[in-house]
């Protein structure tokens, strides 16, 4: 199996995520993609985080159940890091190819998770654009650091299961975020 794992709090689900995983299963030739609603994200503030039940809803909502599947596996798992959760999966999939599927604003933040080093390590990624992150990303320090890993977008069916190594994944953006959709459905109705 070939398996894109796409984290997030999903707060809401939205048409971008939807986007994002109909792209690396086409580029990346994947079978399915997980949709990994996670419990609670360290980076994340709680005020204004949606139940669990709710954000598993929401993903559910976009997913079809058979290629692109909502999973609450981390709070199965008892993880809340993405290296803590790659570990098990690995270990509980040891014939499953992964692929970690980002947005550009993930790129530029990698220094921030916990051992991210390490996750690169195990785990290839597929960095996906993001409307106002993608070009600054591309071109940032992260980016430069893991440039001898990157493999072109022709070889990106290559990329499930041959860690360290990363792609940037061209396609259609929308400039949708669960932020701006949480905010909107706050506004009040004239």
């Amino acid at each position: 199996m070939r398996i894109g794992l796409l984290g997030g709090s999903f707060n809401p689900a939205h048409e971008g995520h939807l986007l994002v995983a109909r792209a690396a299963l086409r580029a990346l030739r994947l079978d399915q993609v997980w949709l990994l609603v996670s419990p609670g994200n360290p980076l994340k503030p709680r005020a204004g985080m949606a139940p669990m039940a709710e954000r598993m809803a929401s993903a559910r909502g976009i997913a079809d159940g058979r290629r692109i599947v909502a999973t609450g596996i981390e709070a199965r798992l008892g993880t809340r890091y993405t290296v803590d959760t790659m570990r098990l999966l690995l270990r509980r999939f040891p014939r499953a190819r992964f692929v970690w599927l980002c947005g550009a604003d993930i790129l530029t933040q990698l220094p921030r998770w916990r051992r991210w080093e390490e996750i690169l390590r195990h785990l290839p990624f597929a960095v996906l654009p993001r409307p106002g992150y993608t070009r600054s990303a591309l071109a940032g320090r992260i980016a430069h650091r893991l440039r001898r890993h990157r493999r072109p977008v022709r070889q990106a069916r290559l990329i499930p299961g041959s860690a360290p190594a990363w792609v940037h994944l061209p396609h259609r953006q929308i400039a949708l975020s669960s932020t701006a959709l949480r905010a909107a459905s706050k506004e009040p109705v004239p």
